[in-house]
C-alpha cells in the first residue's frame, strides 16, 4: 500500500468510485480513509484541504491534489505518474 497516496471517500460517493478507478487503472496505490463513520477523520479532511468538505478529496505527501474532477484533470496533463513514486 502507498502510504503517499491518501484519498478520503464516502461509500455512496460515484465521484469517489471514479477517482478510485482512475488511480487503480493506473497503478497507483492508496490508503482510502471513509469518513462515513469517522466524524475525525471528515473534521481532519476539511482542515488539510482548507475547508473543503466533498468527497473524495485526495492528497499526494501531505499535498492536496484536491478532488475528484482535480484528478481527472491531473490525468489529462499526464501529471499522475509522479503519484508513484
Amino acid at each position: 500500500m502507498n502510504k503517499n497516496v491518501i484519498i478520503y471517500t464516502s461509500s455512496l460517493c460515484g465521484f469517489c468510485y471514479r477517482a478510485k478507478s482512475l488511480l487503480k487503472r493506473k497503478s497507483i496505490s492508496f490508503k482510502e480513509i471513509d469518513i462515513d463513520v469517522d466524524y475525525e477523520k471528515r473534521s481532519e479532511m476539511i482542515k488539510m484541504s482548507n475547508g473543503r468538505s466533498s468527497v473524495p478529496q485526495i492528497f499526494f505527501k501531505n499535498h492536496h491534489i484536491g478532488g475528484c474532477d482535480d484528478l481527472f484533470k491531473l490525468e489529462q496533463e499526464n501529471g499522475l505518474e509522479f503519484l508513484k513514486k
